[in-house]
């Protein structure tokens, strides 16, 4: 079982950030972190690197109803989704798949929550 689910489209780097944003509210998800790798590798490391952003997406309920069923899934959260620019008009969106990420953990009421955010997920991935 694959950790992620991926998809590739053509349009800009900046538009698939806008796009994969509006996609994850539709979703009931906000973004808590944003992590610009390229500009965090340059600075840090004074390298150059791809345009690509890792957004910790967060669906607030079902966060909840996570933390109420495993105390310390916060160690797992938030959802991560990442958009990175394979060539000029050409970005990858891929996010994690939590039923896989949460699989080793072996709380069954997890893996129901774990299931829905994946689905929710998905929806995000294929809308693009």
């Amino acid at each position: 079982m694959s950790y992620y689910f991926n998809k590739t489209i053509k349009m800009s780097y900046n538009e698939a950030i806008t796009r994969v944003t509006e996609e994850l509210k539709k979703e009931g998800f906000g973004i808590l972190t944003e992590i610009d790798v390229k500009e965090t590798l340059k600075k840090k490391l004074n390298v150059d690197f791809r345009p690509y952003k890792i957004l910790g997406a967060c669906n607030p309920p079902f966060a909840y109803q996570a933390l109420q069923a495993e105390d310390k899934i916060g160690l797992m959260l938030p959802c991560n989704v990442v958009v990175q620019e394979i060539s000029p008009g050409e970005v990858e969106v891929a996010a994690i798949d939590p039923a896989s990420a949460m699989q080793g953990i072996g709380n069954p009421g997890l893996s129901k929550i774990a299931a829905q955010v994946r689905e929710k997920l998905k929806k995000v991935v294929t809308s693009i």
